[in-house]
């Protein structure tokens, strides 16, 4: 796409993307909102024709995404990256390309019976400039998510992706420079301070994905400027393993959860929670499937990523070493770590000593926990922060929608775990200490839209009966019929 920006913008944005200050950021903001100020309702084929051109630049740009991520992990599974990154963000714009035309179409509400022949009606306006924040874990199904939802509200986007995925970010920029201007859409690279001035900006909308701490800031920056914000958080989401379930096709899926992407997932399952009686034989299911997906040894597989740096490295291996100085029983599904690979380790006996109890574990670790009864498993996890997903595995329909109505999450997969997120048609988002508000489907498409309350008055309408002087007959039976006619 040409660029639309003035020679001397362009200058500037060229050396500045992947360090960018807050007087290039605001200056980029100006030129979105400016461009947005001259097109405020982009219409639907200008919508579509974005999400198409988005969908061809990410099919054709693919393998260099997924080797750009796999650079900045030094070592990620690349078909992993396409089936999460990919194949996600495709599904997703499908999706909103063939509901766009009924998400666009002015809602027609109810009026008040004593406003009779009168209309009224929501119609939904593109907000303007949208900032997202992107995490590190999926850094092009979380950017590109939000921007979809953005895209076909009718809005100019500006990304902020990880410092920890340079090459990503690289790559990002190229893909998306293929087919938007800066004007449309613009990426910057850049340390933790370029997110803390990014989270400042005046957008119109901000949303954020990664930890509840760093969320906190991030709401704290964005309400200087009164500016709305989605929060897509963590927490320690729980897998319920009830007595009807078949344990082993739970085990499977559990220990899927905490491979894929080697646990560095917000909804990867923080802790299993078992039948006493089936603890022996759920860590045996575990073990062995693990090693099903991983025959050679996790670390030495392909298929299985790395952790990101040497610091989460270190923290993983910290909260397992703290685990065993306070009397846990740690298992390795697959004897000891490689460098930046560490296998799934299973930790059994957790206690409010342990850090592994309050912080979000955002790796291989799998805490194991064994119930008497369905109501503990309720008391114990409505007793703890709101996760961002919980997963239940079983049969029991009426266990199930005992667990469903008296506990909380962002989201809730039955008999697997994380799916829920490819479901273009669900909203995805957390609760309480997970996040705020969701996009995906139609409620992403309605986040990034104002909603716009318009009531329309017919031109015969005798309003007047309704103004001073007060005390005609029209007003007293209003008045009696809505409220009584009792005398004070």
């Amino acid at each position: 796409m040409n660029n639309v920006l003035s020679r001397n913008e362009s200058m500037l944005l060229d050396v500045s993307f992947d360090d960018p200050n807050t007087e290039m950021l605001n200056q980029v903001l100006s030129v979105q909102r400016k461009a947005f100020q001259k097109e405020p309702y982009p219409s639907i084929q200008q919508r579509k024709d974005k999400l198409k051109r988005l969908r061809t630049a990410v099919v054709e740009h693919q393998y260099k995404l997924t080797a750009a991520m796999s650079d900045d992990y030094q070592g990620r599974s690349q078909t992993e990256s396409r089936l999460t990154d990919i194949l996600g963000t495709v599904l997703e714009i499908n999706h909103a390309i063939s509901k766009l035309r009924k998400w666009m179409k002015p809602e027609k509400r109810q009026t008040e019976l004593l406003f009779f022949s009168n209309s009224s009606w929501v119609e939904y306006q593109p907000k303007g400039v949208v900032g997202v924040i992107a995490p590190w874990n999926f850094p092009i199904f979380l950017s590109l998510g939000p921007l979809i939802a953005a895209l076909a509200a009718g809005n100019r986007v500006m990304i902020k992706m990880s410092e920890f995925t340079p090459a990503t970010t690289t790559a990002f920029r190229a893909c998306l420079a293929d087919v938007f201007s800066e004007d449309e859409v613009a990426v910057f690279g850049g340390p933790v301070e370029a997110s803390k001035a990014f989270s400042a900006l005046p957008f119109d909308h901000l949303i954020f994905t990664g930890s509840t701490t760093v969320g906190r800031q991030v709401m704290k920056a964005a309400a200087d400027n009164l500016v709305p914000v989605t929060l897509e958080l963590g927490g320690k989401s729980p897998a319920i393993v009830s007595r009807s379930a078949k344990l082993k096709d739970a085990a499977a899926k559990i220990t899927h959860g905490k491979s894929l992407n080697c646990g560095q997932v917000c909804i990867s399952p923080d802790y299993a929670l078992v039948p006493e009686e089936s603890l022996d034989s759920f860590i045996e299911e575990v073990k062995t499937y693990y090693r099903s997906m991983y025959p050679d040894m996790a670390v030495n597989s392909l298929d299985y990523s790395c952790i990101i740096t040497e610091r989460h490295t270190d923290r993983i291996l910290g909260l397992l070493e703290d685990a065993k100085q306070e009397g846990a029983r740690v298992i390795s599904c697959d004897g000891p770590h490689q460098g930046k690979r560490i296998p799934l380790n299973l930790v059994i006996g957790l206690t409010d000593k342990m850090k592994l109890s309050k912080e979000e574990i955002f790796g291989p670790i799998l805490i194991v926990e064994t119930y008497k009864n369905i109501d503990d498993v309720i008391q114990y996890i409505v007793d703890r922060p709101r996760p961002l997903a919980m997963y239940y595995f079983g049969h029991d329909s009426a266990e199930s929608k005992k667990i469903r109505r008296y506990t909380h999450a962002g989201g809730m997969v039955i008999n697997d775990w994380a799916w829920h997120v490819m479901q273009s048609d669900l909203p995805f988002g957390g609760v309480g200490e997970s996040g705020m508000g969701s996009y995906h489907g139609v409620e992403g498409f309605r986040s990034l839209s104002h909603g716009k309350s318009v009531f329309k008055e017919q031109r015969l309408f005798p309003i007047g009966l309704f103004h001073p002087p007060y005390g005609n007959i029209v007003q007293k039976l209003s008045l009696g019929l809505y409220l009584g006619y009792k005398k004070h």
